[in-house]
């Protein structure tokens, strides 16, 4: 690896501090009266949740890396305001590094992180429970525990699995999919059901289907692959892993995957491009594809992304046939505030068309904490009386493609608007597989968790 890569990492590294300042206490809730015949701390969603003080609010719809990281910068930066974190999980489970976790490079406790602990630390409210409507038009978020009102509201829901372009309604299909062959890229309890099959896994043949871009982090799939093989390896199972890719080609990192496939794992991964689902049949273990038909003793189905729920709920994915790409949260490209109300934000993955020359921000966590502090100083500069400027994302994602020795490779993203108002990418592979890029991935996962939690 070369000095100046590294110079440049370390300066991307260095960019996840900053924007410090103390935060203020939190403010002091009244409980929301309970229905007859409830104890007090039991809620309906009919009722009013959180009844509005004299502090203007803001909703986060979703705690993973966006919402966490929007929540603590908006106490930061705008401390008179009263911000509220919604999530249905309990704990923070990390999808970035969980593929080492997979094959037991780190440990469950890595991937890990109390919401409440670091709630108090900065003031705001965070509440577990399921989202069940968002109601823009009354500024109001709907809970199983009740509802919330808001000024602002962020919408963070990562994405989730389009198994209707595999199976149409057919709900069976999709569950049985889902249960038994789970992709593990929403956390968690696929993970571990990923993780048990991979303990128990004895030989035969692994088939990974790779969703069609858009989708959550381009380049952990073949991580993924290389991990997996590389404990096939380790571990003396006769197992063999084909890779069915939408794409024409491996990328993003094309050569580094390329070099580690045939260098490291010829006679484990085959690597199947321009393999385009068209039936999946998880009780037969059988999937048809544009470059052929393959039967598999185990999988990992991937299906489609598409932003997760809570964009649907809160009407924010315009409609097949409106001339907008489909399944993704539309989106002001500068100030990520729905376009047909400024009010209401959306980070991370769901993020939907944002430039004609590369499309879509990559769906990776680093992007998601970029968006949030990026939208959180919007809010701050708003409720100031002050119109903001406009800011952009960055990106770097690390990929570990052996274990024994422990080699990563890397991909950097920079962004800036050009001439025309057109935001640019520009990409830079790492593709030169490395030791020395695991301690700069782990030192990444440290100071980007430190900007969330500590």
């Amino acid at each position: 690896m070369s000095d100046s890569h590294s110079a440049s990492r370390r300066r991307f590294l260095a960019a996840t501090g900053g924007l410090a300042a103390s935060a203020a206490a939190a403010p002091v809730l009244a409980q929301a009266a309970a229905p007859a015949g409830l104890p007090p701390l039991v809620g309906r969603a009919t009722q009013n949740l959180l009844p509005r003080g004299k502090a203007r609010r803001v909703v986060i719809c979703g705690g993973g890396w966006g919402g966490v990281t929007a929540a603590k910068y908006l106490r930061q930066l705008a401390p008179h305001m009263e911000v509220v974190l919604l999530e249905r999980n309990p704990v923070f489970f990390s999808c970035p590094m969980s593929n080492k976790w997979l094959v037991d490079v780190v440990d469950t406790q890595f991937l890990t992180h109390d919401y409440l602990s670091v709630s108090e630390k900065y003031g705001y409210r965070f509440i577990q429970t399921e989202i069940l409507e968002i109601e823009r038009d009354t500024k109001r978020v709907v809970t199983a525990l009740g509802a919330v009102d808001y000024d602002y509201l962020i919408v963070a829901p990562g994405i989730r699995y389009n198994y209707e372009a595999w199976f149409a309604n057919d709900r069976r299909m999709a569950e049985a999919t889902r249960a038994r062959f789970p992709a593990a890229y929403i956390p968690s309890a696929e993970h571990f059901r990923l993780k048990d099959s991979l303990r128990d896994f004895k030989g035969g043949t692994l088939v990974m289907t790779l969703p069609p871009p858009p989708q959550r982090c381009p380049p952990s799939p073949y991580e993924r692959a290389c991990l997996i093989a590389s404990l096939f390896k380790q571990k003396k199972i006769p197992g063999r892993i084909l890779i069915l890719d939408h794409k024409d080609g491996l990328r993003p990192i094309g050569p580094g995957f390329k070099a580690a496939f045939e260098e490291l794992y010829k006679d484990i991964i085959t690597y199947v491009p321009n393999a385009h689902v068209e039936e999946v049949d998880p009780f037969k273990k059988h999937i048809k594809t544009a470059a052929g038909d393959f039967d598999f003793d185990h999988a990992i189905l991937m299906a489609p992304h598409q932003a997760g729920d809570l964009a649907w709920k809160a009407g924010l994915v315009p409609a097949p046939g409106q001339g907008k790409p489909g399944g993704w949260a539309d989106v002001d490209p500068l100030f990520l505030h729905a376009r047909d109300d400024k009010d209401v934000y959306v980070i991370g993955d769901a993020v939907g068309f944002v430039s004609s020359h590369f499309a879509y921000y990559p769906k990776a966590g680093h992007v998601a904490n970029r968006h949030a502090r990026i939208v959180a100083r919007y809010i701050a500069a708003r409720e100031a009386g002050r119109e903001p400027n406009y800011a952009l994302p960055d990106n770097l994602c690390f990929m570990m493609v052996n274990t024994a020795p422990q080699e990563g490779i890397s991909v950097q993203f920079d962004y800036h608007v050009n001439d025309q108002g057109v935001i640019e990418q520009r990409q830079m592979d790492f593709n030169e597989r490395s030791p020395a890029t695991i301690p700069e991935d782990f030192n990444w996962a440290r100071l980007i968790y430190e900007d969330m939690f500590t």
